[in-house]
Parts: structure tokens; sequence; C-alpha cells
């Protein structure tokens, strides 16, 4: 106890130091060429941040890019020679707090203040499945209460300037969850303009040859997503794999191959003894895009990844062996899942065989409640979602 006392303390001293740092750096001049990038808390190299990285620099080559890396991940952002800083050093708060604008993808930590000349373009990770910020009436993670939890997130959302939305859907649930109420860019997420615009057999091969995935066997992708009530600590959720391995690999072994896309936040070192040969752990892979894109089926839970991968107008599975719990107990959901999910609910193993069996022997035809999916959540992805937040938000870019 006397040392968590301690540790306490001594957290709270260096906030304090962090603040009075950025609370001076703050009025120092602005760099009006300098934009600050930042994923997954610095942790990867991805979504729409990299997809707006990308685009500014192919068309605007002028301007100072930097990336926020966390000191653990460093070696994502080195090995492809990505101009970076460390995530909370002392020349990252320089920069942060000189920069002109900020493009990131989640929270940034309360007490940063923003300066009052930086635009902060929060581009979000995800169409809402489940409940957000302060529509969530229970809220069971660690280190925090239902109460405290809402107050801080409305706090850091009151910073955003601007909001990147994927669609009208979602549109309306950010504003009331998040309380927000600047500008809503509703462009689709620049995410997924890749998988729009690289959707192609070529690219598809190079991609696996450079993944050391076989070109020759077909790609499952599970990517499902944390339970809020299952955690070692604060940002570090426990996840137990239900999935039957053995069972797969006698159904599927000579003809499939596995990759497991775990969320950011899960902490497990799946065991994957003896499955060498069909399942690969991707889970700390730079960018979900990619095993989108290879990927001839996915699996998921409630994870809003199979909002991107519809996109793409390949199957989805849906393995909710725990959903009654999920929905009830722990987040709710926004949409009628069990009536609108773009694909069968699974809850076993034995049920997941059947259904892939079924699309490799009469092959994949979205239906109509895919095809109504795809139009109301996917509409606005053509490919060009990085150009339409960049022209307004980015002006002096873009005159």
């Amino acid at each position: 106890m006397k040392q968590l006392i301690i540790n306490l303390r001594r957290g709270k001293l260096v906030q304090k130091i962090y603040r009075a740092a950025f609370s001076v750096t703050s009025k120092l001049p602005k760099n009006n060429k300098l934009i600050i990038f930042e994923s997954f808390h610095g942790k990867q190299y991805s979504d729409s941040p990299r997809a707006i990285f990308e685009y500014i620099k192919e068309n605007h080559p002028e301007y100072q890019l930097y990336w926020a890396a966390d000191r653990r991940h460093l070696s994502i952002f080195e090995e492809k020679g990505l101009p970076h800083v460390k995530r909370l050093s002392l020349k990252w708060i320089f920069l942060m707090a000189r920069a002109k604008y900020w493009v990131i993808n989640a929270r940034l930590p309360l007490w940063i203040k923003k300066p009052k000349r930086t635009v902060y373009l929060q581009t979000w990770h995800g169409t809402p499945l489940k409940k957000l910020g302060v529509d969530i009436e229970d809220v069971q993670m660690p280190g925090t209460d239902t109460e405290k939890y809402k107050q801080n997130f409305v706090f850091e959302a009151g910073k955003w300037d601007y909001l990147v939305s994927p669609n009208r859907y979602s549109t309306d649930i950010f504003k009331r969850a998040f309380q927000f109420r600047k500008d809503v860019l509703e462009t689709g997420y620049p995410r997924n303009d890749y998988l729009i615009n690289h959707n192609n057999l070529e690219e598809i091969q190079s991609l696996k040859n450079q993944l050391g995935i076989p070109t020759d066997k077909k790609v499952i992708l599970y990517a499902p997503t944390w339970r809020d009530n299952q955690f070692y600590e604060k940002g570090k959720y426990k996840f137990n794999l239900e999935l039957d391995l053995q069972r797969l690999k006698n159904e599927f072994g000579n003809t499939h191959t596995i990759l497991l896309r775990m969320h950011y936040l899960v902490a497990e070192n799946l065991d994957l003894n003896g499955y060498e040969d069909f399942v690969i752990d991707f889970s700390k892979h730079e960018d979900i895009r990619e095993l989108y894109l290879i990927s001839d089926i996915l699996i998921t839970d409630y994870s809003s990844v199979f909002f991107d991968y519809a996109n793409l107008k390949r199957p989805i599975l849906f393995f909710v062996y725990d959903l009654e719990d999920y929905r009830d107990n722990l987040r709710g959901f926004y949409l009628d899942f069990e009536k609108e999910a773009p694909g069968p609910l699974v809850r076993t193993t034995e049920e997941i065989v059947k259904e892939i069996k079924i699309v490799e022997e009469n092959g994949f035809q979205p239906n109509q409640s895919f095809n109504k999916f795809y139009e109301e959540f996917c509409y606005l992805e053509d490919g060009n979602a990085a150009k339409r937040v960049v022209e307004p938000v980015f002006n002096k870019l873009t005159k």
C-alpha cells in the first residue's frame, strides 16, 4: 500500500511537470507547416491518420510531418524511415505545442491543454456499433467509474476542432455521445481509401508474398474486439480464444490460412503451439488494412472492423458466443445487431465450419440484407475521403 501511494504521488508530480512544460512551450510561435500525427496512442502507423499523412506527403511535400511514437513501438517508425518523435518526451512536448495541426484517432492524456491556435483533427477509429461516450450506461473499465469516464470523455472532445465521420448514422451518434458541438466532416473514413484504390489481384498477391502468406491458400481473418470487464489492469485486457483451432485445422488446414488480429488493447500472448502452419498472429502488424485486403472472409464479433470490411463485398461471419452478456451487461448496441448484421451470427466453431463450407460450395453473392447495410454505411467510400478531409481543414495546403 505504501509503495502504491508513492507511485501515485510520483505520477501526479510527473503530470504537473509535463503540464507546466506544455503550458510554457504553448506560448512559443506556431509553426504553420508542422503537423503531428498519432494513431492508437503512438502504437501504430495506421488508420485514418496514416491515410491523411500519405495524402499530404504526396500532394504537399513542403510540410513537416511527424508521428508521435510510443517508446515501446519506435521500431515500427524507424524501420519505415518515418519522421517521428518519442511520445511524452520533451521534444514531443515542444513539437506538439508548436504544431499548427494535430491529427489523432484516439484520446490524448487529459492533462494536455490544446493551445489556442492549434487545429485538432480527431479522426476517431471506428463506426459505432457498441455504445460510446456518454451513451454508455454502466462503465466497467478499470481505473474509472461511469460519471468520471463520461466527464473525461466530454472534456477531451471539447478540445477537438474537427471530427471525421464515415456516414450520417455515425454523425448523429458522435454528436450526442461525445457532446460534440463543432465541425463534423461527413466524408467517409480516409483509412478506407486504401481498400477502394488497391483492391486488385496483383496487389493482393504481392501483399501475400511480402507478409509470408501462402498464395495458394485462402485467408480467414479473425479480428475480435475487447471486453470491458475482462482486464489485468487499465489499458491491458484479457482475451479468451474461444475458437476450436484443431477443429478448424481438421477442416481447412490444407486449403486455408487463419490470420489472428487482436484489438490493440488486448494484452494476451496467444499460445499457438502446434498450429504454426495454419494460424499466424498478426496482432502486432502495423495496419489492419492490408489484412482486410488479402482476406477472403472475415470472422469478427462486436468490433467495428466489419463496417470497413464490408467495402470489399466479401463474406463476414459474426462469432458471438457471449452475445447476451455483451449486449445486455457491457456496452449495448446502437443497431438491432441480430437483424442488421451483414452476415450470419454463429456461436460455436461447428457453426463457423458450416458457414465457411457454404461459401466455399456456393461462392459469395451479397444478399438483400448485405446490400442494404452497404448502402447505409459504405455509401461515401469512393477512395477520396482523405482529400475531402484535407481540403476544409488544412486550408493553407489547398490554397
